[in-house]
């Protein structure tokens, strides 16, 4: 069973990203859960075609201890398995505690079963820290893929990251296994997240293009396999997500610094 955690920049379509590579992996015949680590809940909406599915915390304040499994996990598009950790209320409490009690909650219900190919963790933003970094401090998630852009603040992001991926690393197995570009059409953004992974150590596992039937099948409620098969967009998702299953690269990153960064955006002229 391979454990991989999505990273990135909040807004950058990690969760997005997610849903349509676990789709075309599911497509293939993968067995695959995954588990929703950001708060907004909404890391398996177009696997269950909008459905908003009830959080491991919400349940839990609900039902209180005893919780059976199909209570918190669904099956949605290809057989995947869908949790949603959810957060606290507005306000009050840590939100990094909805992984922690998640994660040890499905463990105790037998989730994590010995047929499962994958278990993928969408975690919030840009967040590395305490309770978000539950899925590598714990040595649950061992691959870490990064979405990024060619966009200064999503670059930022990743290379703090980076920075994490790195003490954990150092402690244990877990490794990044590459950079996924979310395209935001940016001058130059291929040549320049390929040079920006080349310095981090790391590769370019897939560039996705930008392309409006992402968001026309969202508004459907579907990933864009299940809207439209034949799409373009959908060949470069299942790209992304042969291109993860043959993977066989994972490094410990070597993150810039950020006179570093800085410069290689100058190189190609993100930043004047």
């Amino acid at each position: 069973m391979r454990q991989i955690a999505i990273y990135g920049k909040g807004g950058i379509g990690k969760s997005t990203t997610s849903q349509n590579t676990v789709a075309a992996l599911g497509e293939m015949g993968r067995k695959v859960m995954i588990v929703g680590c950001d708060p907004k809940s909404d890391s398996t909406r177009l696997m269950l075609g909008g459905l908003a599915q009830r959080t491991v915390l919400d349940t839990l304040r609900e039902e209180g201890d005893d919780v059976d499994l199909d209570e918190v996990m669904k099956t949605g598009s290809f057989g995947v398995k869908c949790v949603e950790s959810g957060g606290p209320e507005p306000g009050v409490g840590c939100a990094g505690r909805g992984i922690i009690v998640s994660i040890g909650l499905l463990e105790n219900l037998g989730a994590y079963e010995d047929s499962l190919d994958y278990v993928f963790y969408d975690v919030l933003g840009d967040v590395v820290c305490g309770g978000f970094a539950m899925p590598i401090r714990e040595g649950k998630a061992k691959e870490i893929y990064i979405v990024a852009s060619g966009e200064m603040m999503a670059l930022y992001a990743a290379n703090n990251i980076c920075k994490g991926v790195r003490k954990y690393a150092e402690a244990g197995d877990v490794r990044l296994g590459g950079i996924i570009c979310n395209s935001r059409q940016v001058e130059n953004e291929k040549g320049l997240l390929e040079a920006f992974s080349k310095k981090l150590g790391t590769q370019l596992i897939k560039f996705l293009p930008r392309d409006n039937i992402v968001q026309r099948a969202e508004i459907n409620r579907k990933t864009v396999i299940e809207y439209d098969m034949d799409a373009e967009q959908a060949a470069h998702y299942r790209e992304l997500a042969e291109n993860i299953d043959n993977n066989d690269m994972f490094v410990i990153p070597n993150p810039m610094t950020q006179p570093e960064l800085e410069s290689l955006m100058m190189e190609f002229g993100i930043l004047d």
